[in-house]
């Protein structure tokens, strides 16, 4: 597995190395959609379902407009409801190996022009600074887990759909949301042994206060106005990420530079450990 590369003439932020002491290891955890990619993860792959025959042109057209929702506003507790019942009512029936295969497929085609620099630099800074990555999002783990394979995660966590006979039935096992989506971090740091207080987290959206509370170091990104307000009371940092970049440019050997950054910190990427069957899935590499 290589890492992406942050660049040879970038510098890791202080702020982002590890303080004298401090325990081993650590995790960054980033939510995804606007945070680590521009759009709704489940809602960009509507065209390769519709070209299987899995959604039809008006269920397209749906999705297409969920999206301009989604994209034009701060998701709030109630949208985040309603969009949680249109996907989970549009999957049932759904063949979940058929569903892999094409999220596998067509993964580079649609998430690659998605993914922001800025993010794929952070993350890499984060790789080369010892800690673990884990991406942590609503959307389902059939798509979760591959797109935080081609960011370079160590881990994903996402929503996990009732499956029966090998389709969906269009319940929810398990909502990665809010409260919940703390509470798989809380679950994860005690499986690896993080000491949250040494971590960090990002997220663009307000449902993510739980998560962003649950660490030391959170940082919002492109905040909506409920989550910025809250940043400024507890003055977290505030970043911007604006250039989305095809991500296979991005995926190559560290540079020479990046290996002596990684040898002058000590460091070494960690071993990813075993995670709780019923709420996150290991990856595979």
């Amino acid at each position: 597995m290589t890492v992406p590369d942050s660049g040879a003439s970038r510098l890791i932020d202080p702020r982002l190395r590890p303080a004298p002491g401090a325990p081993s290891p650590t995790a960054a955890f980033f939510d995804l959609d606007k945070t680590v990619i521009a759009k709704s993860s489940t809602l960009a792959f509507s065209k390769p379902f519709f070209n299987q025959g899995l959604l039809n042109r008006r269920a397209v057209l749906k999705s297409s407009y969920a999206q301009f929702l989604f994209l034009m506003s701060g998701a709030d507790h109630d949208q985040m409801d309603r969009m949680r019942s249109y996907v989970t009512a549009m999957c049932a029936g759904w063949d979940v190996e058929q569903v892999k295969a094409i999220v596998n497929e067509t993964l580079h085609d649609i998430v690659d022009p998605l993914v922001f620099a800025e993010a794929a630099d952070l993350i890499a800074d984060h790789r080369l600074c010892g800690r673990d990555v884990v991406i942590v999002s609503a959307s389902g783990e059939e798509i979760v887990a591959p797109i935080a394979r081609a960011l370079g995660a160590t881990h994903a966590m996402g929503t996990r759909m009732v499956v029966k006979d090998g389709k969906y039935t269009g319940e929810v096992a398990f909502y990665c949301y809010g409260e919940a989506k703390a509470a798989a971090i809380r679950e994860l740091a005690a499986l690896e042994g993080y000491a949250l207080e040494h971590c960090y987290a990002y997220s663009d959206s307000i449902t993510d206060l739980p998560m962003l509370r649950a660490v030391g170091h959170p940082s919002v990104v492109n905040p909506d106005r409920a989550l910025r307000k809250e940043a400024a009371a507890h003055e977290w940092p505030v970043l911007t990420f604006s250039r989305p970049v095809p991500l296979r440019d991005r995926i190559s050997t560290p540079s020479s530079a990046a290996v002596a950054t990684t040898a002058a910190l000590g460091l070494s990427a960690l071993a990813a450990g075993a995670l709780t069957y019923s709420v996150l899935r290991r990856l595979s590499f």
